[in-house]
């Protein structure tokens, strides 16, 4: 064979050279030429841990190589001993070897015995117990509807007056508006803020917690509390009333004489203080929209308060108005009085969700079924997200439920009355009102309460009205979002037109709308009025709620984008 000469060649350079030769001994026939790596196959771990590795195989290869070196060179050469089978010829591997066939992951692990342990053998040698975390169920017993202890509790925790602990889900809105109030009292500087959002979003709730963690900041770091106002824009007999308010909670002693309430405070916010102790001052005016008069003048003096030089009032106005800043932005921040916006969004489902739950939550017992909650709360956000709207519809629910349980009682005792001596007659009756006794408000129950609340004469009609009819019924409702409360015909043909620009649909020409202002004007949805002989000068308001337009609406896609 070809190994076997060249191995003899090799052995007699090493004679040659070294004068001396001591015959060697008869190997073995595995022994005898160096074999050449094959494709491995697949071996179990035992027999993979017996082989040697690729790295001992080159080592001794290597260590064989300087010894021959040194035999030819030292001229001395001693027998070889018999060697075992697996050490007995260096294995040269192949320059073109073959792809060895894939192995799984462990089984490489296993194979590599020289290599320390990795994180992936650690994973598998260890046996670690699996611990599977399951929230904590609280399994609550259901309520008695009969007891009227129980019943006032309920209807206590769902009630409108009733203020929770926390304000859910407006974390990032109240993070904003009490981070504006520090920076203006850590720098010591006046500030206007605009809150708004859609009815029933929080924006109350949020500006009061906002307040307590203002006044609890200031006193924990060391700054000066400010003076709180709080004020509701409705129940002043003139919108000129809130600068009075303003006056007096600065100077109360102060009195106008031949000089306006703005007049003075205007005089106060540009002197210079005699003290430097004046304390900041918070004013949370809300309902901030009763506030626009036919000049606007009232609402740009209150947020041009904040622009004069020694002026120390942070003003958070609050309204329902969305669109209230696009309309005064402009001449605002033409008076460099241009205040920072931060809008409530409408409740989502989730949300809606979320609250309820955690207003029953630390009732001792289960009231509602999870479904019932869960379908007021998607009803409530397809029509409008107002949180107010969930819970006057979840005590009616209950409500529902009182009724059902009177009417059974009645039933029973007439029918006892009727046959007092039918006992088999009225045991399943006693069953079913013992049953009754510790129910709890079930989803019919709920959709009962939404169709009372939603479902309408009006919503009927708006259903079952023309597409161009419902449209305008969308444009007037997306008119008078706010506090517009009424318009002319030419502005709703306008909101109307916009519309079906933006969904390219064919509009009607002037004279067919003001006609079909006329038919929803008969049939009770719009109310025109004036005596103007020009139809497009009289003027239109809305005759329903919002939300009924929106409840009846909603199924269809084109109307709640148009809504949006």
């Amino acid at each position: 064979m070809p190994a076997i000469a060249k191995f003899e060649s090799n052995s007699d350079a090493a004679v040659g050279s070294g004068g001396n030769s001591t015959p060697q001994k008869r190997r073995l026939r595995s022994n005898s030429s160096p074999m050449k790596l094959s494709p491995m196959k697949c071996k179990s771990p035992r027999r993979r841990l017996a082989m040697p590795s690729v790295a001992n195989c080159r080592f001794e290869l290597e260590s064989e190589k300087d010894a021959d070196a040194t035999v030819g060179s030292s001229g001395d050469s001693t027998p070889q001993k018999r060697k075992l089978r697996s050490d007995s010829s260096p294995m040269k591997p192949n320059p073109v070897s073959s792809p060895m066939k894939c192995k799984s992951a462990r089984r490489r692990l296993s194979a590599c015995t020289s290599t320390p342990a990795n994180g992936i053998e650690k994973y598998f040698s260890q046996k670690k117990p699996q611990v599977f975390c399951k929230p904590p169920v609280v399994l609550k017993p259901n309520w008695n509807p009969k007891d009227k202890e129980h019943l006032r509790i309920v209807k206590e925790a769902l009630h409108l007056s009733t203020v929770p602990s926390t304000v859910a889900c407006r974390d990032d809105e109240q993070k904003r508006v009490l981070e504006f109030c520090k920076s203006c009292i850590e720098q010591e500087k006046a500030g206007s803020l605009y809150v708004c959002g859609c009815p029933g979003t929080g924006k109350s709730l949020s500006m009061e917690k906002v307040k307590q963690l203002l006044v609890n900041w200031a006193g924990e770091g060391g700054f000066q509390e400010p003076d709180v106002l709080e004020l509701n824009c409705t129940s002043l007999t003139k919108t000129s009333d809130i600068f009075t308010k303003i006056l007096g909670k600065h100077q109360p002693q102060k009195k106008a004489n031949g000089t306006t309430s703005l007049q003075l405070l205007q005089k106060f916010y540009s002197q210079k203080p005699q003290s430097d102790g004046t304390k900041m001052m918070l004013i949370i005016a809300d309902e901030l929209d009763y506030l626009i008069t036919k000049d606007r003048a009232v609402l740009h003096d209150l947020f041009m308060l904040t622009t004069y030089p020694f002026s120390r009032c942070i003003l958070l106005g609050v309204a329902n108005a969305i669109d209230l800043a696009d309309r005064f932005v402009p001449k605002l921040q033409s008076l460099n009085c241009k205040p920072m916006v931060i809008t409530f969004r409408a409740y989502s489902k989730e949300q809606i969700l979320k609250i309820l739950q955690e207003r029953l939550m630390a009732l001792p017992y289960t009231v509602f079924q999870p479904h019932a909650l869960e379908l007021c709360a998607r009803k409530v956000a397809a029509a409008s997200g107002d949180m107010r709207k969930a819970l006057c519809i979840s005590r009616s629910a209950i409500e529902m439920l009182e009724a059902e349980l009177r009417e059974s009682t009645n039933k029973l005792n007439s029918s006892t009355v009727e046959n007092p001596f039918s006992e088999q007659q009225t045991a399943p009756a006693l069953a079913l009102a013992k049953k009754q006794e510790i129910d709890v408000v079930r989803i019919d129950h709920m959709a009962v309460a939404l169709s009372k609340t939603y479902k309408s004469p009006v919503v009927d009609t708006i259903q079952c009205l023309p597409q161009h009819q419902q449209i305008i019924m969308c444009s007037a409702a997306k008119h008078f979002r706010g506090v517009k409360k009424d318009t002319t015909i030419g502005e709703l043909n306008k909101s109307y037109l916009d519309i079906c620009k933006s969904t390219l649909i064919p509009a009607l020409g002037s004279f067919e709308f003001s006609s079909m202002c006329k038919v929803l004007n008969d049939q009770g949805l719009l109310k025109l009025s004036g005596q103007s002989r020009d139809i497009k000068s009289k003027r239109v308001t809305l005759n329903v709620d919002e939300g009924d337009i929106t409840f009846a609406l909603q199924g269809i896609r084109f109307f709640r984008n148009c809504l949006q």
